[in-house]
């Protein structure tokens, strides 16, 4: 079993959240620690899968994207896996998570214009009922729960 995530691990969690490509020994000065002691640290929060990957957070616009659309997915009778498949392989479909409730699939869509909807969607129609709302703007995309351990 793991040790138990103490303050200085989840701050640095929180460091990193904030900025990733934040050095070691900048991260070490905002916690009290050297370098290397955040180092070893971060490669435990890695070995224990507290942190799984790294990544760079882009601006959907510069590429194209100005619309985001939340699609709303309940796949007709027998038509589940398909459907979920579909999801899967449509490139634009940004996430998708599987939910309770009359709907299966909650996901996130991804569009230069709004006239690709229909091309995205018509797909789907014989095999699923959606329902889509046009995101307006987002009070925030990204943060993290609180992190405070017990």
């Amino acid at each position: 079993m793991s040790k138990e995530l103490d303050q200085t691990d989840c701050r640095i969690v929180e460091l990193l959240d904030s900025y990733g490509r934040t050095s070691l020994a900048d991260i070490g000065k905002n916690v009290g620690l050297s370098g290397p002691a955040v180092g070893e640290r971060l490669r435990h929060l890695q070995e224990s899968g507290y942190i799984i990957g790294f990544g760079a957070r882009i601006d959907l616009r510069r590429f194209g994207y100005t619309i985001q659309a939340l699609v709303r997915i309940k796949p007709r009778s027998g038509q589940l896996h398909i459907v979920e498949k579909m999801i899967a392989e449509q490139p634009r479909f940004m996430s998708c998570d599987r939910v309770t409730g009359d709907d299966c699939y909650v996901a996130r869509l991804l569009l230069k214009e709004i006239s690709e909807l229909d091309d995205i969607l018509l797909p789907f129609h014989d095999r699923a009922e959606t329902n889509t709302s046009i995101v307006k703007s987002s009070i925030f995309e990204h943060r993290l729960p609180p992190l405070d351990q017990p």
